[in-house]
């Protein structure tokens, strides 16, 4: 977890990513970070973003557009899915979406800075009393999920927009109840190989 900015930011549980949105202060900052959660990009991703890129003349995408210009390395535009819980943050913020970019700074011109939604979540965590939450906890939270719903990791990769599995690998956290349920799954190989004797 992450401590006075060392380590890996934090995967967030249901109940803190609730307890989160429910407490940012405006629509922008809420959608941001659910671009965030339901899409794994990165925060810079999700700020730079332009309007086009959610939004078209009928409503919603299907598909969020993460611009090669805007990812980590400029490696290649990414698409990504569109689910309903995504759709209804976006479908409530697109009156507040700006005519160029979708998370305008106050006064309409470039984007929000990175630093800036990452202070935003510094002050709400502080407020609700979450430790070792940064930007970066909901890009491996969606990843970290996907992997323990058995997403296979070349799926998750194309998502993600990792260059190597093995990159994508330090993002997933393995948890208490997965290593049990690993082992527990061994039990059956005892009764076949080994049966127990009177």
């Amino acid at each position: 977890m992450k401590v006075d900015g060392h380590g890996q930011a934090k995967v967030l549980t249901p109940h803190e990513i609730g307890k989160l949105f429910k407490a940012f202060g405006s629509d922008r900052d809420r959608a941001c970070l659910v671009i965030c959660l339901y899409t794994g990009c990165r925060i810079s991703e999700a700020c730079s973003m332009l309007t086009t890129d959610a939004y078209d003349a009928a409503g919603v995408r299907m598909k969020i557009t993460l611009r090669k210009a805007n990812t980590k390395g400029k490696q290649e535009t990414r698409q990504i899915p569109v689910n309903s819980v995504l759709r209804g943050y976006l479908e409530i913020y697109r009156s507040r979406a700006g005519k160029q970019y979708l998370f305008p700074r106050r006064h309409g011109r470039e984007h929000i800075n990175p630093k800036s939604a990452d202070e935003i979540l510094r002050e709400t965590c502080d407020r609700l009393g979450l430790v070792g939450v940064s930007t970066h906890s909901f890009r491996r939270t969606a990843l970290t999920q996907m992997s323990s719903a058995g997403i296979p990791l070349r799926v998750i990769q194309e998502i993600s927009g990792h260059r190597s599995l093995q990159a994508l690998q330090r993002y997933l956290e393995v948890s208490k109840l997965q290593l049990e349920g690993a082992i527990a799954s061994l039990f059956c190989f005892g009764f076949m190989f080994f049966p127990f004797r009177n």
